[in-house]
């Protein structure tokens, strides 16, 4: 399996956006597949599905989501609409001459894939969501809202990126030692609840506990290293304006309560993951399939938490090539 992928910037909606892509070694008429990642991610998380993917006869592509990476960071909250967020991925198809995609997304990209599969449907093939089936939505109370009364009885990191600019110069000024705790701590090898151990107010890195020295058996130091090196370029401000931008994604969404997808879509979460376990309520499933009612499959991965492409890639990438083979052979 060869990384055989093309670093590309361009101007899409009003951003300087950049992307990788890796285009299958031989013809092929499948599907072009879009990786989105969400935050403390980058497209680098993927780095072990897109060749893998590229050798099966996909071409694939991997964007730095706005605020992240090596695309641009407006500082602004408002940047970070679904709009503008739709937007990006709209532009990002018609500057690859994409008709259609199959979506995969995490986090909040896998928020992202939703909420464009909701406005474009006739550019979506099908989606594949990883950890996150839907993004919260109570009609009655905004998610900024609801964080900020969790966030009175303990520490939890939504309120504390709330407002600017503590997290930010915190996690610039110590962006090893915040990628090293966080990635840990959302692994399936750590417990994240621990942080509510902690009282309000403390910093994010504060609650953390200490990870075992690199290389862990899922991340090398080398990898390490590249997350590092992004994001002391690029800063923290961008990824915690998606968190910030929670509330303006909420009245967005509005519009669409009720409404049923008629995308094609699939599911694969793993049975540490902190999302699923805290942040999705009772019934997180539940929650896509009554977005999406053609959610065809759920897989679990057991023993991995959040950082799944890295924690679980082999499997990952078996689970994504039997689900796009699917796909595929549908029409």
């Amino acid at each position: 399996m060869q990384a055989n992928w093309t670093h590309h910037f361009v101007n899409i909606n009003k951003i300087h956006m950049h992307y990788v892509e890796q285009l299958s070694s031989y013809e092929s008429e499948l599907t072009p597949v879009i990786f989105c990642h969400g935050f403390p991610m980058l497209w680098f998380s993927w780095h072990r599905q897109i060749p893998a993917l590229a050798e099966a006869g996909y071409r694939v592509i991997a964007p730095s989501m706005r605020g992240m990476g090596r695309t641009d960071s407006p500082n602004e909250p408002e940047e970070y609409s679904v709009k503008k967020i739709t937007g990006d991925l709209l532009g990002l198809l018609d500057h690859c001459s994409i008709d259609k995609a199959i979506f995969v997304g995490i986090d909040f990209g896998a928020f992202a894939i939703q909420d464009f599969a909701l406005r474009y449907p006739e550019r979506v093939r099908s989606i594949i969501c990883l950890e996150n089936p839907a993004a919260p939505h109570n009609p009655k109370k905004s998610p900024l809202t609801e964080y900020a009364e969790m966030g009175a009885k303990h520490f939890l990191h939504i309120e504390y990126f709330r407002e600017p600019p503590r997290a930010d110069l915190d996690l610039a000024a110590a962006p090893r030692e915040f990628l090293r705790k966080v990635m840990w701590i959302l692994s399936g090898q750590a417990n994240y609840f621990d942080v509510f151990k902690h009282p309000p107010g403390i910093s994010y890195i504060e609650a953390m506990t200490e990870p075992p020295p690199l290389p862990w058996d899922w991340l090398s130091e080398t990898e390490f290293e590249f997350f590092v090196s992004e994001y002391s370029q690029s800063g923290f401000t961008g990824g915690l304006n998606w968190y910030r931008s929670m509330d303006l994604k909420w009245e967005e969404r509005k519009s669409f309560e009720g409404v049923e997808s008629e995308v094609d879509a699939w599911f694969i979460g793993s049975e540490k993951d902190v999302d699923l376990e805290g942040f999705h309520g009772d019934d997180p499933i539940g929650l896509m399939r009554a977005i999406f009612p053609k959610l065809n499959e759920v897989t679990m991965i057991p023993n991995v938490g959040h950082m799944i492409s890295l924690e679980a890639s082999t499997e990952l990438n078996r689970i994504l090539l039997d689900y796009l083979g699917k796909i595929e052979s549908r029409n």
